[in-house]
């Protein structure tokens, strides 16, 4: 099947999906559990009970509970720093102007569930909307076989305070997000990363719930300049190429010497990673090894590219840093692998794919807050206001606008 193809019966497949949650609700949750996750649940278990989450906190135990409140303690120092102030001032007519901002009220969590628990990515998008002020986070992830969720998840959402976890995956978990189901409350801004059904389905249903990003397969690009470390370089393309199959790893550098170290290097360490192994061939065909002209050459493609990842290990990386125009997320030097932002570093590990950190930016607090602009004029400054409101009132045809600005001021006003 051709790539236009496959999209053609991704975004049928889909539509299918949300219109037969938005008509059957409970029910149509459960029958598509039981259809793409092979799991049996019933309308009454589709929300997780306090008892399960108590018992998941019970047996991952008080280490794993510290773990998680360590590195959302990390996670919420980072974003704290990012809360935008509010503001007046005034205009040149006198007015006040400025804006302030509040959170959304209700936002739903998507997190992708596979071979193991993704407790980085709730950790990723609950602690910056907790930051943010939201009111309630509803958590949906898809339920295993016996129609369990993990329990280290489950009780890492009750650590970071997850109001609610709903058992559904893919797009139906969109789609009654998006909706609201009998179980499942409507939200207003769904977030989270997961597969071409999850990113499909936020593309439909962007307006009528917000969405933070489509994001796809995960990128990292690696500038890197002939003194990196072969070994160190090789591990981090190998870290994101496990995500998925068709993730994409690139090196750029210009150094033909460090291109063969990594080659090997690459050959060496794939035989002792299981996701790898697993992969078609053995091996991870979404990394590539680029030789380029320059580092200025390099990161003039990186900049093409506009990866969700970019690490930059030459030199001077900070140097380099100023020239970077296009990334979701920057690594600097030899020791920070992109592995770290994954889990712990503070940032969000939500970054925008496929080229889009043209134009869309990482996770953040500003996801969930809204600029709410904020005017008042009195009749002094209304007085300044008038004749220019007036006039473009006039060649716009909008009579009422003029009156209502001229009552304030003029003949009409008492």
């Amino acid at each position: 099947m051709k790539r236009d193809d496959r999209a053609d019966a991704v975004e049928s497949a889909v539509a299918g999906i949300i219109a037969q949650v938005r008509r059957g609700g409970d029910r149509a949750l459960v029958r598509l559990a039981r259809r793409y996750d092979r799991a049996r649940i019933g309308p009454g278990s589709i929300v997780v009970k306090r008892k399960e989450i108590a018992a998941a906190r019970r047996r991952t135990g008080p280490g794993f509970a510290r773990l998680v409140q360590r590195v959302a303690r990390n996670i919420a120092a980072y974003h704290r720093r990012q809360m935008p102030r509010p503001e007046m001032f005034r205009n040149i007519h006198g007015a006040q102007v400025g804006w302030i901002y509040a959170p959304v009220d209700r936002v739903g969590v998507y997190i992708p569930a596979g071979s193991a628990p993704l407790v980085s990515t709730g950790l990723m998008t609950i602690v910056p909307a907790r930051v943010a002020g939201v009111r309630e986070i509803v958590v949906a992830t898809p339920p295993r076989r016996d129609g369990s969720v993990d329990p280290h998840l489950l009780a890492a959402c009750r650590e970071l305070g997850a109001d609610l976890v709903v058992r559904a995956g893919g797009a139906q978990a969109i789609a009654a997000l998006a909706f609201g189901t009998r179980s499942v409350p409507r939200v207003d801004l769904i977030v989270g990363p997961g597969n071409v059904y999850v990113t499909e389905a936020k593309r439909q249903l962007y307006g009528k719930v917000g969405i933070d990003m489509t994001a796809g397969p995960s990128e990292v690009a690696v500038i890197a300049d002939g003194r990196a470390d072969a070994k160190f370089i090789a591990a981090d393309l190998l870290s994101q190429a496990e995500h998925d199959p068709l993730s994409t790893a690139v090196l750029l550098t210009p150094s033909a010497r460090l291109a063969a170290q990594v080659r090997k290097q690459l050959r060496v360490q794939a035989r002792a990673l299981p996701r790898i192994a697993s992969l078609p061939g053995g091996r991870a065909t979404g990394i590539r090894i680029k030789k380029c002209r320059s580092i200025a050459d390099a990161v003039a493609r990186s900049n093409l590219m506009a990866p969700e990842h970019l690490e930059i290990v030459t030199a001077d990386p900070r140097k380099v840093l100023q020239k970077v125009r296009h990334a979701g997320a920057v690594f600097l030097g030899p020791h920070t692998p992109t592995a770290l932002g994954d889990y712990v570093a503070g940032p969000s590990h939500v970054l925008p794919t496929g080229r889009t950190a043209r134009f869309a930016q990482v996770l953040s607090v500003d996801t969930f807050l809204r600029r709410i602009s904020c005017v008042r004029y009195d009749r002094r400054s209304v007085r300044r206001a008038v004749a220019a409101a007036e006039r473009l009132a006039e060649i716009e045809g909008l009579e009422a606008h003029r009156r209502a600005v001229r009552m304030r001021w003029g003949d009409d006003a008492e």
